[in-house]
């Protein structure tokens, strides 16, 4: 679990990285808009592999399914032509499923580390 936390936290601040580059390299701000294209990808196969692993796990299952319903309103949305509407309610969508991960991973990192103080 310490592994996927780890990839967790690197996705998430992959962009950031990049973006404090931007005094240094002009470009740095469309990199760092691009990376988050590799964030979400990230998280996507943390959230697979947990969700293999773990597969009655309800936060997981809601997770997954977000995302799915995402996807699914953005092929409908380019089939209707992009009503600004759907648009707009899906563009905070990537962020709201990335904290929610996010907040899966830590939550189930916490009960490891009460485990090993209390063996230790």
């Amino acid at each position: 679990m310490k592994i996927i936390k780890n990839i967790n936290t690197f996705a998430i601040a992959l962009p950031f990285a990049i973006a404090i580059i931007y005094p240094i390299f002009e470009g740095a701000l469309v990199f760092a808009a691009l990376s988050t294209m590799a964030t979400g990808f990230i998280q996507f196969s943390l959230g697979v592999k947990m969700l293999v692993d773990n597969p009655k796990n309800k936060d997981l299952q809601i997770y997954m399914s977000g995302v799915v319903i995402f996807f699914g309103l953005w092929y409908v949305n380019n089939l209707i032509d992009y009503k600004d509407f759907l648009t707009y309610i899906l563009f905070p969508v990537p962020l709201i499923l990335a904290i929610y991960l996010s907040l899966i991973i830590y939550k189930k990192e916490q009960p490891e580390k009460y485990d090993n103080a209390k063996t230790n």
